[in-house]
């Protein structure tokens, strides 16, 4: 229910990051092919003395393999980057509705699910119109749908959406980019339950059906930041973080943004 997240982390940052978070307990590490970071991600996995299937690794390609064949490609160059035999989740990272070509992708994505070359398949940072047009001309829902979620940022909406159809909802930038982590909300919480802001940010994620993975080098945080089912928040305290959303800088914008 929790996963590392590795960007903005280089190759070396990357390989030290997650052989700490593997100690830790974490089993999902994810990355993306425009993270640069698939070979330390992939050497630390090589280091781990866990079993390869203990482990559920996800990446995303980028606007350049947009098409039937360019999946099966950018899947073979993160498989080397990774030196993997196969990928738990890929993902297409951003629709690019400008390029329009998001929907030959995922039917490249489907045909690898069909051969067994990846075990999920889904999209980041889709919209629910998209999301439809991408089940319409394929019958294949969309395994997970990474999206950005955070106290400031809610998606009641998107979520109810994903739960509707069986797409399982990661949320990245789940601390907010850390700027939800002194609201009043957040720190009477952290107090009421003896635990940390981030802590109660990630409880918040998880309540709300969201599965966060916050980016982290430090083994202390990463341990905490997997802590987080010993308590509850309770409906006031839910609520009162809800409160917090709009309150932040602009999301970003998946129908103009991308790579």
């Amino acid at each position: 229910m929790i996963g590392l997240g590795t960007w903005p982390m280089d190759d070396t940052e990357a390989g030290a990051a997650v052989l700490h978070a593997i100690d830790a307990g974490y089993r999902l590490i994810d990355t993306a092919e425009n993270y640069r970071n698939e070979e330390g991600v992939g050497q630390a996995i090589a280091r781990s003395p866990l079993a390869r299937s203990e482990l559920f690794v996800t990446t995303k390609f980028n606007a350049e393999w947009h098409s039937y064949d360019g999946v099966r490609t950018a899947w073979r160059h993160s498989i080397e980057r990774l030196g993997l035999d196969y990928i738990d989740l890929l993902l297409i990272h951003w629709p690019n509705p400008a390029q329009g070509t998001y929907v030959d992708a995922y039917k490249g994505l489907a045909k690898l699910l069909s051969k067994g070359k990846v075990r999920a398949i889904g999209t980041s940072n889709f919209t629910q119109s998209q999301l439809t047009e991408l089940m319409d001309a394929t019958g294949v829902v969309p395994d997970v749908n990474q999206i950005q979620h955070s106290p400031l940022w809610m998606r009641a909406e998107d979520i109810a959406f994903h739960e509707q159809h069986g797409i399982f909802t990661q949320a990245w930038s789940p601390l907010g980019r850390g700027a939800v982590l002194d609201a009043e909300p957040v720190t009477a919480a952290a107090t009421a339950h003896g635990v940390t802001s981030a802590q109660v940010v990630l409880r918040w994620n998880l309540q709300h059906g969201a599965s966060p993975i916050p980016k982290s080098t430090d083994p202390e945080r990463q341990a905490a930041n997997l802590d987080v089912f010993s308590f509850e928040l309770d409906a006031v305290q839910m609520a009162a973080i809800d409160a917090l959303d709009g309150t932040g800088p602009a999301p970003a914008d998946p129908m103009s943004f991308g790579h």
